[in-house]
């Protein structure tokens, strides 16, 4: 029996492999799941939700949890899972989110009992769903009222056994007053949350004029964690009428005296505790802030607390603002107001959110009154049966005495008064007990409360003006019961001061050292004259030092031609007993990168004079090197045409010594050397050199070469070809 060939490509066997392009590869397979995220998981909707806690609030709403004792949280997510086909922890983590225990919302809609974790806590974990107990809030009567009367569409659950609402009729823009944030597919949502007083009175004053000015009534975005809000009216602005855009929020703090601690006890939405001791820490370490003793989280029942000890001549008002500047006690938030209206996602401005919640509200509204309408002329149809039998009651008692079969019942008293059959029904099902005369007049009175009913009804039908005023009304009723005060301050942009840290840094001398394996020292003056020896890595040597005061700015060239900035109260200090801190950890060189020269700078005042090793100098002036963006890196410092040898630092007109390899040495004044502008500059010719075996070995002040007699070195004259070194001069040097 023949083998079968075992196919050696694809092209084989075209039954079971077909090409097509990778794009239309992810048209068909990436697109539905992207489009499943955006429309189905992270983007909200016009009703402030996202469907998980629509369907989380929805199952709890038919549970009956609006009244009544609290049920076990393990209980909610069960019944949930019927709607969100999902993990019972994923259900569980939506629901934290919106209890009044997590205190992540102005108005929370889960009233909880057990820990629930907090908002701003990164590491208070929540306890376990069979332990906590939840129900609606009374919050939630804002959602909920008149759902059953058609006001939203009802769709099938996942396995088409349950109905559940598209959205939620809600009687105020959540949208604006719940805040949400959502990471989909190529896209994002973060919305920051308002107060629900002013988004009411906002919404109510936007509806009876388009033109208003919304900053009058809606003042500033609220969080429930508090803090105070740097008001900046151009960023406002912004955010409110494109949907983009940040401002900042910073922590609230008081100061005791007595016992020379600050209490920071409101923080910013967007951080937590740990983020905030983290990055303190950090900065006491590394030295950049050295007013503080300790710091640590007294976060109890009462509330949020982070408690810093302070050093007893510290200004604890010039302190909180660099902790402002350099840690999350102050933080952005950042807006992207981005909500699935009609299923599309769009970025808007408030007021195009208020246009399109107003006319979701009023489609709801019609649809609630159309509702009405249907039951009232329902109503009044039956009665208006009823009062044909009034005249004449004994006469419908014997048609149904006298039927001898009950189906017959029906169809006779349709004949005998000429009603339809839902009357019919209406009337057979009258009790015995109500057949008096007392009760049938009162019923047939029912007609004229009803034909009032209608006739109101049917004019909110056909007037956008009433519609708009029961809008207001829902408004006015929502603001009266739940509205509450302000939780985070607004405090204007021009009334902050802000403290330079420079102004704050403390100065004192230092001394720098910078060694060839590329380890940096910075020493105080006041340590290095206690100090004993340095302690260097083995075949390590120093080959720069520098003598300048703590809030300078350091200039660090290395051999990629790429120079770093930094200032010099943000680096570390150490004892000379210590090897000092590795630059690769500081800066961000490349593996096979060094610093070979750096300066300090204040005012930029001077050159610098590079020397390579071809044997050409470049003077080039040191306010080349000042940026107004106070960029950390530069590029093209200097010349790559050759190797570097050396730098120096100059304020005037120098002397500098160039030694060739060949042991002959060069003395120059640096005003023979023209000052190009270009960084990267060549440079000129300054010490000739032999063909092929002769190059610059070192360039140093003239101040620390050793020689009896310097000026037997000196060239007046550039290109020069320098002096042989004499031998006591060697051994000087």
């Amino acid at each position: 029996m023949a083998k079968k060939k075992t196919p050696k490509t694809l092209r084989e066997i075209p039954d079971k492999y077909t090409e097509q392009l990778i794009t239309d590869t992810l048209e068909l397979n990436y697109m539905p799941y992207a489009m499943s995220v955006i429309v189905s998981r992270a983007i909200p909707q016009i009703d402030g939700f996202k469907p998980a806690h629509r369907k989380l609030l929805y199952t709890m709403y038919k549970m009956g949890l609006m009244t009544g004792a609290r049920t076990k949280s393990t209980n909610v997510v069960g019944q949930t899972m019927k709607l969100n086909p999902h993990g019972d922890m994923t259900i569980y983590e939506t629901m934290v989110r919106l209890t009044r225990g997590n205190g992540a919302l102005l108005h929370p809609f889960v009233d909880s009992k057990g820990n629930f974790g907090k908002q701003y806590s990164r590491d208070m974990a929540f306890a376990a769903s069979r332990y906590t107990e939840v129900k609606l809030d009374p919050f939630c009567q804002t959602l909920f009222k008149d759902i059953d009367k058609n006001t939203v569409e009802f769709v099938d659950n996942f396995d088409g056994t349950l109905k559940e609402p598209v959205l939620f009729p809600v009687s105020f823009p959540n949208v604006l007053v719940t805040p949400n944030q959502g990471i989909a597919v190529s896209m994002a949502s973060n919305i920051c949350s308002f107060n629900l007083r002013e988004i009411c009175q906002g919404t109510a004053a936007y509806i009876k004029n388009k033109n208003i000015d919304l900053t009058e009534y809606i003042k500033a975005p609220d969080f429930s964690t508090g803090g105070e809000l740097i008001y900046d009216k151009k960023e406002i602005e912004q955010v409110y009428n494109t949907g983009r855009g940040s401002f900042k929020v910073r922590s609230k703090y008081r100061y005791d005296k007595k016992l020379s601690l600050i209490e920071v006890y409101e923080i910013p939405y967007s951080t937590n505790i740990e983020a905030i001791i983290d990055k303190i820490i950090q900065l006491v370490k590394t030295n950049k802030i050295k007013e503080i003793n300790d710091v640590r989280n007294e976060t109890d029942l009462n509330g949020l607390k982070i408690t810093i000890d302070i050093k007893k001549n510290a200004d604890p008002d010039v302190l909180m603002e660099k902790l402002f500047k350099l840690t999350p006690l102050c933080d952005n938030f950042s807006c992207n107001f981005n909500i699935l209206v009609n299923g599309s996602p769009k970025v808007m401005g408030i007021k195009e959110i208020l246009d399109e919640w107003i006319a979701f509200r009023t489609d709801c509204i019609k649809k609630r009154t159309a509702y009405d309408l249907e039951k009232k002329k329902e109503q009044y149809h039956l009665l208006s049966g009823l009062n044909k039998i009034i005249l004449d009651i004994d006469l419908a008692i014997a048609i149904i005495r006298e039927t001898e079969k009950e189906a017959m019942v029906i169809p006779n008293l349709m004949e005998g008064f000429n009603i339809d059959e839902p009357q019919a029904e209406f009337i057979a099902e009258i009790k015995l007990r109500n057949l008096n005369r007392e009760y049938l007049l009162n019923k047939v009175k029912d007609m004229q409360q009803l034909e009032k009913d209608i006739a109101e009804l049917q004019g909110i039908l056909s007037s956008e003006t009433k519609i708009k005023n029961l809008i207001c009304k829902d408004l006015r009723e929502t603001e009266r019961k739940f509205g509450q005060d302000r939780k985070t301050d607004i405090i204007y942009a021009e009334d902050v001061k802000p403290v330079s840290i420079e102004n704050t840094v403390e100065d004192y001398g230092v001394r720098l050292f910078l060694t060839r394996g590329n380890y940096f020292k910075k020493i105080t003056l006041n340590s290095l004259r206690f100090s004993g020896y340095h302690k260097l890595k083995e075949e390590d040597e120093i080959i720069q030092e520098i003598e300048t005061s703590n809030k300078k700015e350091l200039l660090m060239f290395s051999d990629k031609q790429t120079l770093y900035k930094v200032k010099i109260y943000d680096l570390a200090e150490c004892k000379a007993s210590t090897m000092g801190s590795y630059l690769n950890n500081i800066l961000p060189l490349e593996s096979d990168e060094s610093i070979v020269f750096m300066a300090a700078a204040e005012a930029y005042e001077g050159d610098i004079v590079f020397a390579f090793e071809n044997g050409k100098t470049a003077r080039v002036p040191f306010e080349a090197y000042k940026t107004k963006l106070n960029r950390k890196k530069l590029i093209n410092a200097y010349s790559d045409k050759s190797r570097l040898i050396g730098a120096v630092h100059i304020t005037g007109d120098e002397d500098i010594v160039l030694i060739r390899n060949d042991n002959k040495a060069c003395l120059i004044n640096s005003s023979l050397i023209p000052l190009k502008t270009t960084k990267n500059t060549q440079g000129v010719q300054t010490f000739t050199l032999k063909k092929n075996n002769s190059y610059v070995e070192k360039m140093l002040s003239a101040k620390d070469f050793k020689a009896e007699n310097p000026e037997y070195y000196r060239q007046n004259k550039i290109p020069a070809a320098g002096r042989f070194i004499k031998e006591e001069d060697n051994k000087k040097s």
